[in-house]
């Protein structure tokens, strides 16, 4: 019996693997960071019931085949009606949105996509851009991929770049990086015209004393 249950669990498994990697492969090839909202819950789906029909032997094997073929054919249509149609691909998979234009961050587009400062300065660090102040163009592609387009003759050496507002928020433990404190933000700012900190989206400063200041809702939309 214990013989017969094994080799049972055995022969499923890798059927439904079988079954999975061929839903897979006929769903098309495109990169993890490439993939729609309908492409990733076809996957989770998938891989929910394959491994249901695994761990429940009574279960019969049809009764997971038929959903997933039926996943798999919506997947495929949509895809095929995003092909055909822009207005549709445009609704269904969502546009590309532009977050930094001319140097300028537009904040409303940040906010339309909840995307924050954080998620910016992280994908630029991966990018490796050093800071915002060297990015001429950044467009946040529907799949949340942020394409870089960088100042162009940019210098190397200006070092590493601390950011010290964000979103009208004084980032007090990067002031205590650069061994400075509140004051001498404020004082700093009000010498270059900036008096109402909480009109700054984003201040940096870089270990070549490049000041960076971006002021929310400064970017309009022409």
């Amino acid at each position: 019996m214990v013989e017969f249950e094994l080799g049972t669990l055995m022969f499923r498994t890798f059927f439904m693997y079988i079954v999975v990697v061929i839903i897979f492969r006929l769903m098309g090839k495109r990169e993890i960071g490439e993939l729609s909202i309908l492409d990733i819950v076809v996957f989770i789906m998938v891989a929910e019931m394959a491994v249901l029909t695994v761990e429940d032997t009574d279960r019969m094997l049809v009764e997971a085949l038929i959903p997933m073929v039926l996943l798999l054919f919506i997947q495929r249509t949509v895809a095929w009606l995003s092909l055909k149609n822009k207005h549709f691909r445009d609704w269904f998979e969502g546009k590309a949105s532009v977050i930094i234009s001319r140097g300028k961050v537009d904040e409303y587009e940040m906010k339309k996509n909840r995307y924050t400062f954080d998620d910016l300065l992280q994908q630029l660090r991966e990018n490796g851009t050093k800071s915002i102040q060297d990015v001429a163009f950044a467009i946040l592609e529907p799949s949340g991929k942020l394409s870089i387009f960088e100042h162009p003759n940019q210098e190397e050496e200006n070092g590493f770049v601390v950011p010290l507002i964000m979103d009208g928020d004084i980032l007090l433990e990067e002031l205590e990086k650069i061994d400075q404190n509140e004051a001498w933000l404020i004082a700093k700012l009000k010498q270059k015209g900036y008096s109402d900190i909480k009109q700054i989206s984003f201040c940096s400063l870089d270990q070549s004393g490049n000041w960076f200041v971006d002021i929310k809702n400064e970017y309009t939309k022409r």
